[in-house]
């Protein structure tokens, strides 16, 4: 069980808001040795009550301590006070300073970057850095995304990348963001510089291209003598192809040979060479057009999924005394008053303490009925406020918001990238350069060995094989249908943490629930109060409160809110919890044991066994038997449509693995229609059940845990796939599940597979069309019957017809 019991809470807030003011300081302590709950409390209440500290938390459950504290001189003394109430109630247990290990992670914005194979080389190069851990180029975000063992190595690193990318990709400017505010700074670059830039080179090259077009169109219609059409064609040619022969040469200079530039280059150039003029300088113009159309549909594709995700809050209304003052979300502090007007959205996580709306959440949940709120109320950042005047009291910095950790989690979803993205990168890697030496085997074996050959029919129908070989249809598409894939699942309420996650749900064979809170509402209801041995059902309702009084458990929840009165804690002694059974404490001097059968069998106490779908908590005071307690829970509408949903997507089998009891988890199941159920299990139970199961999947299936995300933990890390449900709002829940189903609807789990199942089948059409269409162009242009014009749809128009394909993965209305 886990204490995170506040004590004299009003208190604790008024200190908050008197001194919030002054910068906070956080400080995580290990409690080694802490065995005791009601001792964690007592630390808790004790640290407390020092001056200087802001807020103190234990979890017994993690023994760790958590400080919120003034940022004062005397920090060195405060901790001391700490350490000697910690001893003082518990001389055993060593207090230790959580040391973070986490590695800096730097984001750097790639302004300009167009080209999917040149980011895939600046990334492998990033990777090679000295004292860079990892290196993910989000191709769809235009950024860099590196985690770095030191930070002060950073400024080397960072230069060393400008370096990467000077070099890689000239035209690219690289910003480095603010740590602090990175999406908003990723915006501001967007918008003040990157669709001015944009909108003005692409009329510029517009411009070009057209008067190279029509140059071109003048000497192809009219008759000129040689040397003037001549002349008239390498002008559309410079005007059409300049900027790509340069940047070959600028590639060549640099060591980086096989790129786009260099095999359109030598194609059109060795077209000229042999005579080809017009066609060298078609080519070259319907490979810009192409090209140009190209980055018009990733950038449009791009907008798409930001578009998506247009969660983030502009402004927030902050009420100082009787005015309001419109002010960025970061600068709002913890138990400040904001104002929210009808159709703005809520900036920042809080509760509601004056007025009453409709808000609508599609954009965290994909819900499209609006919700109702009023006062008492918790409210999340992200949502939009439909009608009425709501004052919200903020209980989250927008760091720590709702809407802040969905961005982050959907920005950077790109980092963790599918095991198909992987292997087309190293696909790209080798197939440019396995293609120019076929091509330059092209040009001269057949003229050597084949009698009546010529070496300009081959070196063309080479040239042309050097104009289908660029990979881009793949490094672009690829990773765009996946981010698609991603995002289109955020819209619907379920957010994935990486590609390799949305990948990983087509394999899935077995999915495992956990039942309370998942399968269940988790809303616990006292039902029943059977008292027996002349004790009265008030007495029996309040000897269990105070036993459970150190529990957050759920059930133990409901039993404090039957009882409905204040705890007076100095009455609990020796409080002893034993696990998976319940608890056993002396109260004014009486001995009372609560929990299941298991617990009044250990003690040897006759109880009555009582058939049931509901939880039941028996009570024993001076070890005669009490009486019972019935807990019910309602099971969720949705969980029946989920197990049908699931059977219809071909999973093969579905299991509940629950600590209530056999009569309560087989009852369910039944209802539910779930396959196998194992009831009164441990947390390490539930793990040892997942090995079971394991071992009887195949090798390439996957097995999901459904959880909470706070209790079940171990199970959702050891599960291939971990799914929180209910996850908006629960920080635990965030971080340790791979999938989060934000509206608390198991039948979501169905459309996340759904959703990568269509992403799947757009990926892979992608590589099929895009391989397929180039071996076909290949294998045609080496027999002879194939030109440089079928050439260039098998490398631009093959791209462009994969990247708009791939849009179709944000699209998920008939999920």
């Amino acid at each position: 069980m886990e204490s995170n019991i506040k004590i004299a809470p009003s208190t604790a807030k008024a200190k908050l808001s008197n001194e919030n003011h002054l910068k906070q300081i956080k400080k995580e302590f290990i409690l080694e040795g802490l065995g005791c709950a009601h001792c964690a409390a007592k630390i808790e209440e004790k640290v407390n009550e020092l001056d200087g500290i802001n807020s103190a938390n234990v979890n017994f459950m993690t023994k760790t301590l958590t400080l919120e504290m003034k940022e004062a001189n005397g920090m060195e003394e405060l901790i001391n006070s700490v350490t000697n109430v910690v001893t003082n109630i518990e001389s055993k247990v060593k207090v230790k300073e959580k040391i973070n290990t986490k590695l800096l992670k730097k984001e750097i914005l790639l302004e300009g970057l167009c080209c999917g194979n040149c980011a895939a080389k600046i990334e492998r190069e990033s990777q090679n850095i000295d004292g860079v851990k990892s290196a993910v180029v989000d191709f769809i975000a235009t950024k860099l995304i590196m985690e770095i063992d030191s930070p002060s190595k950073q400024s080397a690193i960072i230069d060393e990348v400008e370096g990467i990318v000077k070099r890689i990709e000239p035209d690219v400017k690289v910003v480095v963001l603010n740590k602090d505010n990175a999406s908003k700074n990723l915006e501001e670059h967007e918008e003040d510089g990157h669709h001015h830039h944009e909108s003005e080179g692409s009329k510029s090259e517009m411009i070009r291209l057209a008067i190279g077009a029509l140059i071109f169109g003048v000497a192809t219609a009219m008759k000129f003598p040689n040397y003037i059409e001549l002349v008239l064609y390498l002008i559309s040619y410079l005007l059409v192809g300049g900027e790509v022969i340069l940047g070959a040469l600028r590639n060549i200079r640099r060591g980086q040979i096989f790129d786009e530039n260099f095999l359109m280059s030598v194609a059109t150039i060795g077209a000229f060479a042999i005579g080809e003029y017009p066609e060298g300088v078609a080519v070259m113009l319907f490979y810009q057009i192409g090209e140009m159309f190209q980055d018009m549909a990733v950038n449009r594709s791009r907008k798409s999924i930001t578009a998506l995700m247009d969660i983030r809050p502009d402004f927030a209304n902050l009420k100082v005394n009787n005015d309001i003052k419109k002010v960025e979300p970061e600068e709002v502090k913890i138990a400040d008053i904001i104002v929210v007007k009808p159709g703005e959205k809520v900036p920042l996580d809080g509760k509601v303490i004056e007025g009453n709306s409709m808000v609508d959440t599609a954009a965290l949940t994909g819900e499209s009925v609006p919700k109702e709120v009023g006062i008492g109320d918790s409210i999340l950042s992200g949502v939009i406020n439909k009608n009425g005047l709501l004052t919200i009291e903020v209980e989250k910095e927008f760091g720590d918001s709702t809407v802040a950790k969905i961005l982050d989690l959907v920005q950077n979803a790109s980092s963790k990238k599918a095991p198909t993205e992987n292997f087309i990168t190293k696909f790209a890697r080798y197939y440019t350069p396995a293609v120019v030496f076929a091509a330059l085997a092209l040009a001269v074996i057949p003229p050597l060995v084949i009698e009546g050959a010529t070496f300009s029919e081959w070196i063309y129908r080479a040239l042309s094989f050097l104009v289908v070989s660029c990979p881009c249809a793949l490094v672009v598409s690829i990773p765009l249908g996946f981010f698609g894939g991603i995002g289109g699942a955020s819209k619907n309420g379920v957010l994935v943490k990486g590609g390799n996650y949305l990948e990983a749900l087509n394999d899935v064979e077995m999915v495992v629930f956990d039942k309370t809170g998942t399968l269940t509402k988790g809303i616990f209801k006292v039902t029943e109060v059977n008292a027996e041995n002349n004790i009265s059902k008030d007495e029996l309702i309040a000897c269990a409160a105070y036993a459970e009084n150190y529990s957050n458990h759920p059930i133990a929840v409901s039993i404090l809110k039957a009882y409905g009165k204040e705890i007076d804690k100095d009455k609990i002694k020796n409080y002893e919890e034993i696990s998976g059974h319940g608890v056993k404490v002396v109260i004014e001097g009486k001995e009372i044991l609560a929990g299941n059968y298991k617990l009044m069998n250990k003690e040897n106490i006759d109880y009555n066994q009582v058939e049931t779908i509901g939880t039941v908590v028996h009570v024993a005071i001076e070890r005669k038997y009490a009486g019972y307690i019935i807990i019910s829970d309602e099971v969720k509408e949705d969980s029946a449509k989920a197990m049908k949903a699931l059977k219809a997507l071909g999973i093969k089998k579905t299991v509940m693995l629950t600590g209530d009891n056999k009569a309560v988890g087989s009852k369910i199941a039944k209802e539910l229609g779930v396959d196998e159920v194992h009831a009164e299990l441990l947390p390490d139970q539930k793990v040892e059940k997942l090995e079971l199961l394991f071992k009887e999947k195949s090798s390439k299936g996957k097995i999901v845990f459904v959880g909470d995300g706070i209790n079940d933990a171990p199970v959702l890390a050891r599960a291939d796939i971990g799914i929180a449900m209910g996850g908006v709002g629960s920080d635990a829940a965030i971080e340790a599940a791979d999938v989060v189903i934000m509206t608390d609807e198991p039948s979501k789990i169905a459309t996340a597979i759904k959703i990568a199942k269509k992403t799947r089948s757009i990926v892979m059409q992608n590589i099929v069309f895009a391989l397929g269409i180039k071996i076909i162009i290949l294998a045609l242009v080496a027999i002879g019957l194939g030109t440089m014009w079928e050439a260039v749809f098998g490398d631009v128009g093959v791209a462009l017809l994969a990247v708009l394909n791939a849009m179709r993965a944000m699209k998920v209305d008939n999920m």
